[in-house]
């Protein structure tokens, strides 16, 4: 069994003298790992870092078989997070939401989002793409939001807030009587390229992280990551 892609650098851990199994988020083959032989030699331990793109050629006797990655760098970003306290914290929040997916599972439209949040992380920009991806992240696990029309009016116009018990956004003048027990639904959840200011951002992360932990990470006995607070205190 053999294959060819390109993969995001999730994570690596030690496996014999020399050896690492690699994680990747790959574009066609989902999230996959892998020996990399020599791993944690001089050469490769700087290309094996999270938030790296690396071309990767997949070998095992089985399909269900772990298998051997044979890489070779494509961009080369971690060294440039070290000084970016916000960086830092955003390729390991990006690390452990990727890490929710099932393994060997493709979502090529997450590995492109994620490449160009790890491209992106250290600017402005790159705090909300992180919420959208949030958000997408969230359909992919089975848990979508349905954030189309109001769940009470069925229009589509002036989407304000969204039902923390259903997961469906609601009008502004409709939500009225329930403002304090619904969550914001920033525009920039709604459209690209609209303005980020902190309350938006805020307001983002809230509610993604809202249903991220009741539906994903509480079934799984486990907790939002601390990377991901310490990411939004940083940027906000």
């Amino acid at each position: 069994m053999e294959w060819q892609d390109e993969g995001l650098v999730i994570g690596a851990r030690k496996h014999g003298e020399t050896s690492v199994i690699l994680e990747l988020m790959t574009r066609a083959h989902g999230r996959h790992l892998g020996v990399v032989r020599g791993g944690r030699s001089k050469a490769l331990r700087p290309v094996l870092q999270p938030g790296n793109l690396v071309s990767v050629n997949w070998r095992a006797r089985l399909e269900d078989h772990m298998g051997a990655f044979a890489v070779e760098p494509l961009a080369a970003r971690a060294a440039r997070y070290l000084d970016r306290g916000a960086a830092l914290h955003g390729v390991a929040t990006l690390a452990a939401l990727l890490r929710l997916l099932p393994e060997r599972d493709p979502h090529e439209e997450l590995f492109e989002a994620a490449d160009a949040i790890a491209t992106a992380l250290g600017d402005v920009g790159a705090a909300p793409m992180m919420a959208r991806f949030e958000l997408a992240l969230l359909g992919a696990l089975g848990f979508g939001l349905d954030l189309e029309r109001c769940a009470l009016t069925g229009t589509r116009d002036d989407l304000a807030f969204v039902s923390p018990k259903s997961g469906r956004a609601v009008n502004r003048a409709a939500a009225a009587p329930w403002r304090e027990r619904l969550l914001p639904f920033p525009r920039l959840l709604q459209a690209e390229g609209e303005s980020a200011s902190t309350e938006q951002l805020a307001d983002a992360f809230r509610l993604t992280g809202y249903f991220l932990t009741r539906d994903v990470f509480a079934p799984r006995g486990a907790s939002m990551p601390a990377s991901r607070d310490f990411y939004i205190r940083a940027i906000l």
